[in-house]
């Protein structure tokens, strides 16, 4: 696919490009970012620049994430957002999964709901959407407050799903379907009684 960019009110989510190396080097610099993600630790410049330069726009080229650089009104880098697992675009149930970092001096600002609400549009109205899933360690309370306020519905922890430095990790596991939103999906959804 073709990089987009998307804007909200206060956001703009575009690709990466080579003038982000630096923010993306400094932002994983964050034990929290190291924490709770998979990026290398420790986090060195090689890394934010294959991610920039290689990683992200593959991802796009060859439609497997499309991974959002998230920036404020003054350029100022607020996370990164993308859309992964897309080989779950071409189910029958057309998934993907949404997952996100926020720099530590951009939190508490509504910031990542703010950027979660337009990648979830564009990917229920553009692509086609019908299943977002969302998943955390457990414990990872800022994530899980920001997949609540987008209307992820949590359907419960996940034993060992998550990979993470050697170890397997219990993960909360949510999703959004295109009802939560009010809006309608191709394939008809019959739940439980």
């Amino acid at each position: 696919m073709r990089p987009v960019t998307l804007s909200t009110e206060r956001l703009l989510l575009r690709p990466f490009e080579p003038r982000d190396v630096p923010a993306v080097h400094a932002a994983c610099q964050d034990p929290d970012i190291l924490r709770w993600t998979a990026v290398p630790e420790p986090y060195e410049r090689r890394h934010a620049q294959e991610f920039v330069l290689s990683l992200a726009p593959a991802g796009w080229r060859e439609d497997t994430a499309y991974n959002f650089g998230v920036f404020d009104r003054d350029g100022e880098l607020v996370g990164s957002m993308g859309l992964v697992r897309l080989d779950r675009l071409r189910t029958p149930e057309h998934q993907a999964e949404l997952g996100y970092w926020t720099a530590k001096e951009q939190r508490r600002r509504g910031y990542t709901a703010e950027a979660g609400r337009a990648v979830a549009d564009w990917a229920f109205g553009t692509l086609g959407v019908e299943r977002l899933e969302w998943y955390a360690e457990t414990g990872n309370d800022g994530s899980r407050a920001v997949a609540l306020r987008l209307g992820f519905v949590m359907e419960g922890t996940l034993r060992a799903r998550i990979a993470h430095r050697g170890t397997l990790r219990d993960a909360w596991a949510g999703s959004l379907l295109p009802s939560d939103w009010g809006r309608p999906a191709a394939t008809p959804y019959l739940p439980a009684p």
